[in-house]
């Protein structure tokens, strides 16, 4: 006696060991098929069983199909619906409990079909469900306990073990399935928006070009006759093309068509134009516009073009966001092989959980519904991409309510 109870917990220990191997393989791995055929083969090998097979819940037919199966089977039962109604795999599908039987021919519930395709006679049949919480996914089976026995409520507790595992690797293939078709839609969704983009900017510049061509001409030839609504129409028009400009910069960068065509020149003369063209926007909001340069020279060697489109983002940004009475700082240092920009305001500030945000396209801190401001969300991104462009970098300092900080950090040669 004492001979049978060591043998019967060696016989435990190695089925626990068995279950085991699956649960360390079941971490370590994302192939599906393999490990579902490996569960399948350990149980009918671990119940002494004939064969054994999982079959899922197709929720858009309502019945069950096979997806792995011991042996060669598992082909030539792919194709085998199996109803849920009149079945014993449905039965424990519908019960969410385990379920032994010993004659299966004499059982209502046997779907015999399946026996007739493959040419096999099941004689005796154990099923466990396959859940995650409280959702039934389908059943694990085994058929044919050998040498004429009947199911143990060991065997029970052993497929009852590996049904959970071959339930969790299941839902983990399906969520990381959902989350690759999710992944290759955003970036359609992606592609798209930036193919619209940048037709859209191309079909509008045409017809824009016309439009400040007639209105230049009219107010030529008009004269002080112009009027103010002449001059509504080209400050309209000139608003629209720094649209269209920013979404073919944004277009250009995303498709890596931007190039970079450096020049040596001194920063300080850049950064003072870009605030000379911003002083009269600054004064009309009662600001203080400032650039506090140095006595030398900074020079750099940097496509100027873009550096000046990063420098009228920033201080456009700065003048838009700030107060009437408050105060817009731009300063620029050399620092080693480094030229360092920044643009300073007394103005809204920005919450600290958007300071990673605000680079991003289209992203924008005020509500689209509610904000005062206007913009597009690009200005930032373009920054961005522009001074990465150069090999630099450019992070914001911000305490809410009390103003922000952009800084920008560019190679100097």
């Amino acid at each position: 006696m004492v001979g049978d109870r060591k043998d019967d917990l060696g016989i435990r220990l190695e089925r626990l060991e068995r279950i085991l191997e699956v649960s360390r393989e079941l971490t370590s791995t994302v192939a599906l098929e393999p490990l579902l055929e490996k569960i399948v083969s350990m149980a009918a090998e671990l119940t002494g069983s004939e064969g054994g097979s999982i079959l899922l819940l197709d929720t858009r037919t309502g019945e069950l199909r096979f997806c792995a199966a011991s042996g060669d089977q598992s082909r030539r039962l792919a194709p085998i619906p199996v109803p849920i109604e009149g079945s014993i795999a449905g039965a424990v599908l519908a019960s969410g409990e385990p379920l032994i039987v010993c004659d299966a021919q004499a059982d209502p519930r046997h779907y015999g079909e399946v026996g007739q395709r493959i040419g096999m006679e099941v004689r005796s049949l154990l099923a466990a469900p396959l859940q995650i919480k409280e959702r039934c996914i389908g059943v694990l089976e085994v058929v044919n306990k050998g040498e004429g026995r009947g199911f143990s409520q060991e065997d029970v507790e052993t497929l009852m073990a590996l049904a959970a595992q071959a339930a969790v690797a299941i839902e983990n293939a399906r969520l990381v399935e959902a989350l690759r078709r999710a992944y290759e839609r955003l970036g359609e969704l992606d592609r798209l928006k930036s193919d619209f983009i940048a037709i859209a900017s191309h079909e509008l510049r045409t017809p824009l070009s016309l439009i400040l061509l007639y209105a230049a001409v009219l107010r030529e030839e008009l004269g002080d006759r112009a009027g103010t609504q002449l001059d509504a129409v080209l400050r309209a028009a000139m608003s629209l093309r720094h649209i269209i400009d920013t979404m073919l910069n944004l277009s250009y960068l995303e498709t890596g068509q931007m190039e970079v065509v450096p020049t040596r020149f001194d920063m300080r003369a850049e950064v003072r134009g870009a605030c000379s063209d911003y002083e009269a926007l600054a004064e009309t909001n009662g600001l203080t516009l400032t650039a506090d340069l140095p006595d030398v020279a900074v020079p750099i060697q940097a496509d100027r073009e873009k550096v000046r489109v990063v420098l009228d983002n920033l201080i456009s940004n700065a003048v838009r966001f700030t107060p009437s009475g408050g105060r817009v700082t731009v300063g620029v240092c050399g620092r080693g092989d480094e030229v360092e920009v920044s643009v300073a305001d007394t103005g809204v500030g920005i919450p600290p959980q958007e300071l990673e945000r605000i680079f991003d396209r289209f992203y924008q801190v005020e509500d689209h519904m509610i904000r005062r401001h206007g913009g597009m969300g690009l200005g930032l991104s373009i920054v961005k991409g522009l001074v990465e462009l150069h090999g630099g970098r450019v992070w914001a300092e911000s305490v809410p309510g009390q103003g922000s900080r952009f800084v920008v950090v560019l190679p100097a040669t």
